[in-house]
């Protein structure tokens, strides 16, 4: 039997990532055929002593059959497939790489801010169709002076603020608590929608921030204002969502996640008010590598093993 400690791949990595973790640890890959997982489980479950993990669904079942687990270890920010509060009351240590992500993904927010406020991605349209030698292209609006507010100010929310400032826009905030920044705070995300002209979503997806943005929320931002979602499909009530553009209850959104991704409503594909990415908020090579390189770095510094070299 070999000496390395033995972990469970559960998870797409970067090659060099796996790499990484084929040299430093024992590693098994999780089944993807359900009976063959738990056979696999059964006789090897009880050796696994941490997790890589990006989408996989890591819950109390599974916890409760890998005994000797001590540290899950996220490839992704969201922790919503990781059952966080079991594994904490069982001892074991969960990270994950928001941290890394945080700039990367906030430099997506700031870019479809942009498309959706200047009419980018239609402009695009608008030159291409042969629009332009015929017709006038609508003005768009300015950031300077807009009035945003930042659902959720962790490493994405608290990334995003500070380029947006740099643009002139007048920012507030809400989340479960205040926190030693210079912007307003909102307790209820309601007062926020009503006070903003942007509802930009940056929370992570808990029980409490699931359908968070419902019709209620949206018709307090009203028909002038605009809503960009770089946090999870499911923070927002996407069935209101497009409700709210058929009724005219919103000026438009800029959307990077959804509730059943890949597959987006065409109610939201076809709408021009939309600009639409496809969940690309971490998606460069450099950041995607750096998150492999920190679960690796995490699963190390646990074990007590030598820093990689790189």
């Amino acid at each position: 039997m070999s000496d390395r400690i033995a972990i469970l791949k559960a998870a797409l990595l970067p090659e060099k990532t796996a790499d990484e973790l084929a040299a430093s640890f024992l590693v098994h890959e999780m089944p993807e055929d359900a009976s063959a997982r738990d056979a696999f489980l059964r006789s090897a479950g009880s050796d696994i002593r941490g997790i890589a993990v990006r989408k996989k669904q890591i819950d109390r079942t599974l916890i409760d059959q890998l005994p000797r687990l001590e540290i899950i270890a996220s490839y992704s920010a969201g922790l919503e497939n990781v059952d966080v509060a079991y594994a904490q009351s069982r001892g074991i240590r969960v990270t994950n790489t928001s941290h890394i992500l945080a700039e990367e993904v906030a430099n997506l927010g700031l870019g479809l801010i942009l498309s959706l406020t200047r009419g980018i991605v239609a402009g695009d349209h608008f030159v291409r169709i042969g629009r332009w030698e015929k017709e006038t292209v609508p003005l768009g609006r300015s950031v300077q002076g807009m009035r945003i507010g930042i659902v959720g100010l962790g490493h994405i929310g608290a990334a995003l603020a500070p380029r947006l400032e740099m643009l002139g826009a007048e920012l507030a905030y809400s989340g479960p608590r205040p926190k030693d920044v210079r912007y307003s705070y909102h307790a209820d995300i309601r007062s926020l929608a009503s006070w903003s002209e942007m509802l930009v979503l940056t929370c992570p997806l808990t029980p409490q921030t699931r359908g968070l943005v419902s019709r209620e929320v949206i018709d307090c931002l009203g028909p002038d204002g605009y809503l960009v979602n770089i946090s999870r499909g499911e923070v927002a009530d996407e069935a209101a969502l497009v409700q709210a553009l058929a009724e005219n209850r919103i000026a438009g959104m800029a959307l990077d996640v959804f509730q059943d991704e890949p597959r987006v409503p065409e109610a939201l594909r076809r709408d021009p008010r939309v600009v639409l990415t496809p969940h690309i908020g971490s998606g460069t090579i450099e950041t995607r590598q750096r998150m492999g390189d920190a679960v690796v770095d995490s699963l190390a510094a646990h074990f007590g093993l030598p820093p990689i070299a790189r």
